[in-house]
């Protein structure tokens, strides 16, 4: 085992993300028996002074009743995070209590199925957002018992939501139906006194993966209304959603809103759907994706004349590979997480 990698027997690893607050410290949401069935975990790491490679010891665990998916830090609390479950469950948990104890500091119980994204708010640093299965985003606060707005987002699996790190009011999804989705919080039927029961409008809709499921996207980190997006059709788009075209929201025609998005870039290469994006927060040309083929890359969209787009392939994992972050302090660092139970930790 390289210094650079962490195995966790057993424990098949969903998604991962480094402390907005520590420079060393990265979560890990895991999963026995693939997440299939069983037991999960939430693993807390952290990175040693590097000599030659950066380091990884993992230094406590939180073991739960059913697998988790998925991961985010607080941005206000930095001992705190919040994990998603298979059993519909939200956690939130202090890294500085007696692991022991094995008990989250709250619960929350509120979506039908599996919850499989949870993503926390860096400009309104007192929310955060999940998705699930259901067909549902639901926007949360630590301090409250229960979610302060559902938007019933899409008519199939909601894999990934995440707000926009420019505007406040903004957030984005993906789904099974192919789309991708902005929706405005500002708009009254996402008001917590709104509790609306049916289809939410969204302010866009981009049919970025017609005929195929939508599995990941992301914000670009410098370019508002730029997103990623990726899916079962393995292939990698960046999207201008600043080109609209009124009309009824794709894929769901009861649905009112714009329609558009211009496809920038069309990154071409993997060989099975692409499970995880994310752009570099130091360079805004620069996205790492993690795929079924068992593989973490990473792509330019602004090549020098005559090179390629494809920077690198990382293939030291033996399962599929699906989930990647990098380093928010350390630029060109970046960990990805595999169902082959390890993380590796390695610089672009």
């Amino acid at each position: 085992m390289s210094a650079s990698t962490i195995h966790t027997t057993g424990f098949a690893h969903y998604s991962l993300a480094w402390s907005p607050f520590f420079p060393n410290r990265l979560a890990i949401a895991s999963s026995a028996n693939y997440g299939l069935i069983g037991n999960g975990r939430v693993h807390i790491a952290s990175m040693g002074p590097p000599p030659t490679a950066p380091s990884l010891n993992v230094e406590k665990f939180y073991p739960t009743q059913d697998g988790l998916f998925d991961v985010a830090w607080s941005e206000v609390h930095e001992n705190q995070l919040v994990t998603s479950s298979g059993d519909g469950s939200i956690r939130l948990w202090d890294v500085t209590l007696n692991v022991r104890l094995d008990l989250p500091i709250r619960i929350w119980q509120e979506h039908t199925k599996e919850v499989f994204s949870v993503d926390w708010s860096n400009v309104r640093k007192d929310s955060f957002a999940s998705s699930s299965w259901d067909g549902t985003v639901k926007i949360w606060t630590p301090e409250i018992q229960h979610s302060v707005s559902t938007i019933h987002a899409h008519t199939g699996c909601v894999y990934q939501a995440l707000f926009s790190p420019h505007q406040a009011d903004l957030i984005a999804s993906c789904s099974a139906d192919g789309t991708l989705k902005i929706f405005d919080l500002r708009a009254p039927a996402f008001l917590p006194s709104a509790a609306a029961t049916h289809a939410s409008a969204p302010a866009l809709t981009v049919p970025a993966c017609v005929g195929a499921e939508l599995l990941t996207l992301d914000w670009n980190k410098y370019r508002p209304f730029v997103l990623a997006s990726a899916g079962t059709d393995k292939r990698v788009r960046v999207w201008d959603c600043r080109m609209l075209k009124t009309g009824p929201g794709v894929g769901d025609a009861s649905v009112g809103g714009a329609v558009g998005g211009v496809c920038e870039t069309d990154l071409l290469g993997h060989e099975y759907a692409v499970r995880k994006l994310q752009w570099s927060p130091h360079r805004a040309d620069v996205l790492a994706s993690a795929s079924y083929d068992m593989t973490c890359r990473i792509w330019t969209t602004n090549p020098p004349p005559g090179q390629p787009q494809l920077m690198r392939i990382h293939d030291a994992h033996t399962e599929f590979v699906v989930g990647c972050a990098w380093s928010l302090f350390e630029e060109g660092l970046l960990a990805s997480c595999s169902w082959d139970c390890r993380v590796n930790l390695f610089r672009v």
